[in-house]
This record gives C-alpha cells, structure tokens and sequence, in this order.
C-alpha cells in the first residue's frame, strides 16, 4: 500500500478498535457505510506469538476492508517485535497501530495499554521496534493525554520522534476512563505541538511553492477547572526548534492565553423554581451573553457572591424560553436569594466576542478593573441600539 491510500489532506472517518464489538461483521458493515479506516480488535501481542487460535483469527478482515489497520498491545519489546513479524506474513494490513491507550485494570496491571504512558522510553522503543520491523507502510500510535495528570505534549513528541506516522488520540487521561469531559483543547494542543506543518512546508518548497507566513494559531489553553497547561517556553522552543532553518514568519494567536481568564461573565439572580425533583436557578444573563456552555456544553467555573452554605444540585439557567439557554447543569450552588450576583469565570476569551442579539437582547455592558479601579468601557445596549441601522427603513 502506498501512503496515498490514506490521505490526511481532508478529515477522515475511523472505525476505533473497541473489544467484544468491532469484529469482522460490525466492520464490514461500517465499511460500506463510509469509513475511510477499519482496525482490528485490540490483540494482545503475547497471545498473538503463542499462537493462539482466537487471536490469529481477529486479524482476518474483509476484502472491502481497504486500507485496514491491525493493533497491538504489549510492554515488551522482544515480544512485540516477534508478534510484528507473524503480522509481516499476513496480506491486507497496511497500518500497525500500537495501542497506548486502554485503560482497563486488565491490561494495564500487564503494563500494556495505557500502562505505557508511565514509561515513555519504552513506549518509544516499542514504537521504534514496530517502525523498524513492520513490511506495511504505516506505524500509528493510540494515546490518551496522560496516566493521572496530563503530560500529553510530552508523549505526542515521544510519538512523533519514534517514527510513527500519525497518532489517535483520546481526549481524557487514564483516570479519566470513558466518562470524564473530553479535553478538546488538549487535542488540538498536540495537533499544533507535532511538526505536520513543518514538513508541510518543506514539501511545498520543494516544488517551489514558496510561502512568507505560517500561522500557528493559538495553542495555549487556560485553565477553566484543573487542567494542566503546557510550558509557554517549551512550546516557543519547541516551534522555533521545528521551523529552525526555513527562511519564513511565524505568526502566533495568544489571545485567549492573554484574555480568557483576564474576563467575568456577572449576572443577577431573577428568582429559583423547583420542577419535579429538579431545582433551577433562573439568572438574568443568558446565552446570547455567554453561548459556550450552550454551543459545546463547555465548562466554566460558577461562584454565587452569597455567603450561604447550603449547596444543592441545580441548573443555572437565563430566561429565554430556549432549551440551549443555560450556564450549567447538575452543578453545586448555594440557595440565592432574588439579586444576588453570580460570577461565571473564563468569559475572556470566548464572551462578549461570541455575543449576540438573540431574543432582542442588547448586549451587556463591559467594565474594565485597573489598579484597583473599575471604570465603563462600553456601554449598555439599548433597544434603540439594536434596530439602529434598520430604523430608517421602518419608519
């Protein structure tokens, strides 16, 4: 198989290896419904080179499977390198994908899986041994971004330098299991830590396609509960480390680095209702003011600026009749009382910039606080402020 089998210049559609359901049956019949890649049940790289019956037969695939991808799990690299090897002997796999990734107590108490993540020198060495011994033309790595903590730059740079071709990446640690919150900023952290567009660079000037500017985006989240941010100077270095030698600009975006903690959404208790067994706090923001929770249920921490301690379950919600219109679900809150002021953190970045008039709403006023001081920015707006540019044509 050439590389051009599978191409990266647009999103692909990957069926992701899952135990007991991704068998020969259930990939054929994703296959014919689009899926760019299929990959093997996880094997156990031991069972595969004590010949066991069960495993063999995992490998074998559909003739429609193309390309198809097989992945390993193992923590020795003599016993990898041989189970490459049975896999060498096998027609019809292009991709070797080592998992790093699967959190079950099984696998991981054999040091396999997401295991690796606590012994990157051996994960890169695992890694080099398949790049090294593997006849197909792709090596691909399934990480998560961490064990406990996240150190998810440090592991994609060990991938990357090992050789593999591209990695998978599940956005939570090994702690995290199946049902933390997916760290999409981690992702696309890792996305921008690697030298993709690097190489993409060179290849462009080598056929003479010369270009003055790369843009590398932002790439340096904030901390919006406790997550763990990358050095800002490794991430320079590591940048300037991979561009070294190109005669070319690079532009970076810091904004929410620089903004997004600097701003606080505040907003007023209008009253508390009780529906069934669920209690709600109606505020008088809502997601015209603040859209991220609503957008992509992000999460952003909420203070009620109350001195009560009696905190119970709730949804803190605006008063736009709109089931999208609401701040946080299933979140802890002292009771309120009418006009008591609650603090939405985080609103920086991705606030007054997303704003809208939804529902004819002005948008909020904007207060800047400096050494001490608050002074109006930008001023509240008015009804009159909304239809301005249409008043003349409705008069």
């Amino acid at each position: 198989m050439s590389k051009t089998k599978l191409s990266f210049d647009a999103p692909i559609y990957v069926l992701a290896p899952l135990a007991g359901y991704t068998d020969l049956p259930f990939r054929s019949v994703v296959k014919k419904f689009g899926a760019d890649l299929t990959v093997s049940e996880m094997l156990s790289s031991n069972a595969l080179v004590h010949g066991s019956s069960k495993t063999l037969s995992m490998i074998e695939k559909s003739p429609n499977e193309d390309p198809y991808s097989v992945q390993l799990a193992g923590a020795e690299v003599d016993v990898i390198k041989r189970a490459v090897e049975i896999l060498n002997e096998q027609e019809g796999i292009d991709v070797i994908d080592l998992n790093c990734g699967c959190p079950v107590p099984k696998i991981v108490g054999h040091g396999s899986g997401s295991s690796l993540l606590l012994n990157l020198p051996l994960m890169g060495d695992i890694i080099k041994t398949i790049k090294d011994t593997s006849n197909k033309s792709l090596t691909s790595v399934k990480i998560r971004l961490g064990f406990e903590k996240k150190n998810h730059i440090e592991i994609a740079k060990i991938v990357e330098g090992s050789g593999a071709d591209f990695l998978a990446v599940h956005g939570r640690t090994r702690a995290g299991k199946f049902k933390s919150e997916v760290d999409y900023d981690a992702i696309r952290e890792i996305k921008e830590s690697v030298k993709i567009i690097t190489d993409l660079v060179r290849n462009l000037k080598a056929i003479k396609i010369e270009l003055s500017f790369v843009d590398v985006g932002g790439g340096l989240g904030i901390v919006y509960k406790d997550e763990t941010l990358i050095d800002t100077n490794e991430y320079a270095q590591s940048i300037l480390e991979n561009m070294f030698g190109l005669d070319i600009t690079i532009i970076c975006e810091p904004g929410r680095f620089m903004v997004g903690n600097a701003g606080t959404f505040v907003t007023k208790v209008l009253y508390e209702k009780v529906n069934g067994n669920k209690r709600f706090v109606i505020v008088d923001g809502a997601m015209n003011d603040l859209i991220r929770p609503s957008l992509y249920n992000a999460y952003h921490r909420i203070e009620v600026l109350n001195d009560n301690q009696e905190f119970s379950d709730c949804n803190l919600v605006g008063p736009v009749c709109e089931s999208g219109d609401f701040f946080a679900k299933n979140v802890q809150l002292p009771k309120t009382e009418h006009n008591d002021l609650v603090a939405i953190y985080s609103a920086g970045a991705y606030g007054f910039t997303m704003a809208s008039n939804y529902n004819t709403r002005g948008k909020v006023a904007e207060i800047a606080i400096e050494n001490g001081n608050d002074r109006l920015i930008r001023r509240r707006e008015t009804f009159e402020d909304i239809i301005a540019l249409e008043e003349e044509f409705i008069k």
